[in-house]
C-alpha cells in the first residue's frame, strides 16, 4: 500500500470539510471576506448616460403603440444600468423612468409602498391627483407621491406630456417590503386648480399650520419652479455681492425639504436642484450611496469615475456609490439630482469625500 503524503491527507480532509459545509448550507467567512467586506464599496452599477434626444422619440412611439390602462398602469420606460443587466434599475436602490401621457389620456389610480416623485423637464396640461388632491404639473416642478398615497394622472390637453419618475423600487424590493393596491377606476377628481389644497395649506415659506402634526414625508405635493429658480438666482446674486450662500464658487444648490421636519421631502429619496455659472467646475465628490442627475437646462461635461459625458437638456446620468463626480459647466446649467442618501444616513452608513481621489 502506498503511503499518503501528509499534505495530500490534509487536503483530502479539507475537501471533505468544505463538502460538509456545502451540505449543511454553510459558507466559511475566510473564503469570502474580500467580497463580503471590501476595503471600499464595489458597486455593480456603472457610470452611464441616457440621452434625452434618444429617449423622447422612443417614448413618443410607445405612445402610439402601447395603451395606458389597468395591468400595465403607466406608460413608463425604466432606465436600465448596463452594470445591472436585465434589471429595470438605474442604480441598485433607485428606479428612474420616462413616463409619457398622450392627449386626453388618463392613468388610473393605484398606490404602493414605494415612494415616488415626478420631475417635469418641459410641458404642462397634466394634473396628478394625490389622495384626491389635484396637483398641476408644469415645467421645472417637482411633484411628490409619498408611500401608500393613491395617485392618478389626467392630461386635459390635446398635446402629449413627458416627465421623469423616480422611485425607491429596488430598495423596497430588496427589503421584501412592497405592497400594491389598485384604486377606483374613475378619477377621484377632474378639477384642474392652479394650486392644490396641499400648496394652499403648506406652501408658505417659513409658515406652517399649527393644526397639522409632523409627517414623515412632506405633505406638500408640489415644489414649483418659480420658487426653485428664485432661490438659486438669489444664491448666485449673493455670491456676486460678496456674501455667503453658495456651495462653492459658482455652484448654487437647494434641497427639497419636508416643511414639518426640515428633513428630506421623501423618507428614502433626497431631491435637489443645482445651478452652475458658465465656466464653473464642481469639486470632485464621492458619496456612499448612488444618485441620478438630469439636466434641466444648459450644457456641461459630467465626469463620473473615469468617464466623461457631454450633457445637455434632458440627459440623465447615473453615479454609482463611492464614484467621484465632477460637473464642468459650458453654459449656465441647471441640474436636478436625486439620491438614496437619506437611507444611508438613517443607517449610520453615510460617508462623503471631497477633492481628487487618492
Amino acid at each position: 500500500m502506498t503511503d499518503i503524503l501528509p499534505d495530500q491527507s490534509e487536503q483530502k480532509r479539507l475537501d471533505e470539510l468544505y463538502a460538509d459545509f456545502a451540505e449543511a448550507g454553510l459558507i466559511p467567512l475566510w473564503t469570502q471576506r474580500d467580497d463580503l467586506m471590501p476595503m471600499t464599496p464595489r458597486p455593480a452599477a456603472v457610470p452611464h448616460v441616457w440621452r434625452w434626444a434618444r429617449l423622447l422619440p422612443i417614448a413618443e412611439r410607445s405612445g402610439q403603440l402601447v395603451p395606458v390602462g389597468r395591468g400595465g398602469e403607466r406608460r413608463a420606460m425604466a432606465l436600465s444600468n448596463p452594470g445591472l443587466p436585465g434589471l429595470p434599475y438605474a442604480t441598485p436602490t433607485l428606479w428612474a423612468a420616462i413616463q409619457y401621457l398622450g392627449p386626453r389620456e388618463v392613468a388610473p389610480s393605484h398606490r404602493h409602498s414605494q415612494g415616488a416623485f415626478r420631475f417635469v423637464v418641459d410641458g404642462e396640461g397634466v394634473w396628478t391627483n394625490v389622495d384626491g388632491d389635484a396637483v398641476a404639473m408644469r415645467r421645472g416642478d417637482l411633484l411628490l407621491t409619498p408611500s401608500w398615497a393613491f395617485h392618478e394622472h389626467q392630461n386635459v390637453t390635446d398635446r402629449p406630456m413627458t416627465w421623469i419618475d423616480g422611485l425607491d423600487i429596488p430598495l423596497v424590493s430588496g427589503l421584501d417590503a412592497g405592497f400594491f393596491e389598485f384604486g377606483p377606476d374613475e378619477l377621484s377628481t377632474r378639477e384642474t386648480p392652479g394650486r392644490s389644497r396641499g400648496e394652499r395649506l403648506w406652501g408658505h415659506p417659513g409658515l406652517r399650520p399649527i393644526s397639522r402634526p409632523d409627517q414623515p414625508n412632506s405633505p406638500l405635493a408640489a415644489y414649483r419652479w418659480v420658487h426653485t429658480d428664485a432661490a438659486l438666482t438669489a444664491q448666485l446674486e449673493l455670491e456676486s455681492e460678496g456674501f455667503a450662500g453658495v456651495i462653492e464658487p459658482g455652484h448654487a444648490g437647494i434641497r427639497f425639504s419636508n416643511p414639518t421636519t426640515g428633513r428630506d421631502a421623501l423618507v428614502t429619496i433626497r431631491t435637489e436642484m443645482r445651478r452652475l455659472r458658465a465656466g464653473a467646475r464642481t469639486t470632485p465628490v464621492r458619496s456612499v450611496g448612488s444618485a441620478v442627475w438630469q439636466v434641466f437646462e444648459g450644457e456641461a461635461v459630467a465626469t463620473v469615475g473615469d468617464k466623461a459625458f457631454e450633457i445637455s437638456k434632458g440627459d440623465l446620468f447615473a453615479v454609482p456609490s463611492w464614484c467621484p463626480v465632477t460637473i464642468a459647466a459650458g453654459s449656465q446649467v441647471d441640474l436636478f439630482r436625486f439620491s438614496d442618501e437619506p437611507v444611508y444616513e438613517a443607517l449610520g452608513l453615510a460617508r462623503t469625500s471631497r477633492g481628487e481621489p487618492q
